[in-house]
């Protein structure tokens, strides 16, 4: 069943536009500054590590299926117009993003605040609410994804100048 999960959050990412050289990318903006001679190809290792975790794939799953339902028009009012907006004080959408990030650690939280506020790359994208698409929890979770996998860098770069 496990591998099942993970190949359908793995699937579906890919689905709406999403791929782990995009979190590469936005590893690797939030880590060169401590890192300079960091490669995409060591962020893409980080990030493949992370889609590994059950946490993961179900934060996936979820908030994919939410922002689906929500293009549909299959979510109730109130509620609908809410996640159609990505209404600021919504917050649901970080409170599933968080349960990725506290994955690797506490640092997470501070790279996840950091990329949730400037939304480089594909997280510039996904925030276009121009393509009709809804992401409100896409963002999120890859903004998490990217924080984790940065947080998990750190820590191995810790350990291997321990």
């Amino acid at each position: 069943m496990t591998d099942v999960v993970e190949k359908t959050a793995r699937k579906w990412l890919k689905e709406r536009g999403v791929t782990n050289e995009d979190i590469a990318e936005l590893v690797l903006f939030l880590q060169k500054p401590y890192h300079p001679y960091l490669t995409k190809e060591q962020c893409l290792e980080h990030v493949n590590a992370v889609l590994t975790k059950r946490e993961v794939h179900n934060a996936i799953l979820t908030g994919i299926q939410l922002d689906r339902l929500t293009e549909k028009g299959m979510i109730e009012e109130p509620l609908l117009d809410m996640l159609k907006r990505d209404e600021s004080l919504y917050g649901i959408d970080e409170v599933i993003a968080l349960s990725i990030v506290n994955v690797y650690g506490s640092i997470g939280f501070t790279n996840y605040g950091y990329i949730d506020k400037k939304k480089p790359g594909i997280l510039e994208k996904l925030n276009d609410k121009s393509s009709g698409e809804c992401h409100t929890f896409l963002d999120d979770i890859v903004g998490a994804i990217a924080a984790a996998s940065s947080s998990r860098l750190a820590h191995s770069n810790r350990d291997q100048n321990d």
